[in-house]
């Protein structure tokens, strides 16, 4: 959706993330913030940059998937383990 130079970030379809208003948790090196209806998550080594906008559902459905292994990498870490 852009970067935060602009406290208001307008997505066509998911709709406005404001910001300004964010309060950002820190999980290591990512931020995650819960805005009305939106889920903004960024990188908190650079807290300007860009930040992903996602719907609650959207942001389900990845925790879902990180829960069930759908990320793991295989031991050798040349790619995805399948679940």
């Amino acid at each position: 959706m852009g970067n935060t130079n602009s406290p208001v970030m307008r997505h066509p379809t998911k709709g406005v993330f404001n910001t300004a208003s964010a309060q950002w948790r820190r999980a290591g090196r990512v931020e995650v913030a819960f805005v009305d209806d939106l889920v903004g998550v960024r990188d908190g080594a650079r807290p300007d940059g860009p930040v992903l906008v996602f719907t609650h559902g959207e942001w389900e459905a990845f925790l879902a998937g990180a829960r069930n292994g759908e990320f793991d990498l295989n031991e050798d870490r040349s790619g995805f383990a399948m679940p």
